[in-house]
Order: C-alpha cells, then structure tokens, then sequence
C-alpha cells in the first residue's frame, strides 16, 4: 500500500515505515502529525485518484528531527563587468517517519 501526498508544495510517494525528507513543518522531534492532502491512494484492491483530494484519506506520521540540506552555492556574475555575487544556502527540512495510511471512504 502506498499514498502520494502533497506537502511544502512538492508531491511525495510514501508507504508505510518510510523514512523522508519534507519542507520544514512546525513540529518538535518525537510529535505525531496527520498529513491529510492525500492526491492518490494504491490500496491493493485498486486506486483511489483525488479530485484533487481523497476524501477521507490521511497518512499519520511522526517527526524525527529537524535537520538543514546540503549547502548550496549561489553565483551570480555578469562577464567583463566586474559584477561578481557569491551566497550559499541551507534549506531547513524535517524527517519523517510514516506510520500509517489510513486509505478513507
């Protein structure tokens, strides 16, 4: 069994003891959350495709951390005018792992 969900704006496959990396949630390590923007449930006895929703369908999960990506270099210039820019960035992302799919009506 697996779902599709739609979080932080990206869509992610997920089944059950899953372990991702999802656009950082206001969630301490250890809480439980329930991601109820379900898109697609694959349940065995068929698929289940939202419009744009399952209605019903929820996939419980729980924080395991708090965490930053890789760096990333972010250059900027413009040739034979001297105009050069260097910054870096991190994205602030959070661990999840995936308890349950609950598939709904």
């Amino acid at each position: 069994m697996f779902a599709v969900i739609r979080t932080g704006g990206k869509q992610y496959k997920v089944a059950k003891d899953d372990i991702i990396q999802v656009e950082k949630l206001d969630a301490e390590p250890g809480a439980k959350l329930s991601l109820d923007e379900v898109l697609m449930v694959d349940g065995g006895k068929g698929v289940t495709v939202g419009a744009p929703l399952v209605a019903g369908a929820s996939v419980k999960a729980e924080v395991l951390e708090q965490a930053r990506g890789p760096k990333i270099i972010v250059f900027k210039m413009k040739r034979r005018q001297g105009y050069r820019r260097k910054a870096g960035h991190r994205q602030d992302l959070t661990v999840l792992k995936i308890t349950d799919i609950k598939a709904g009506a």
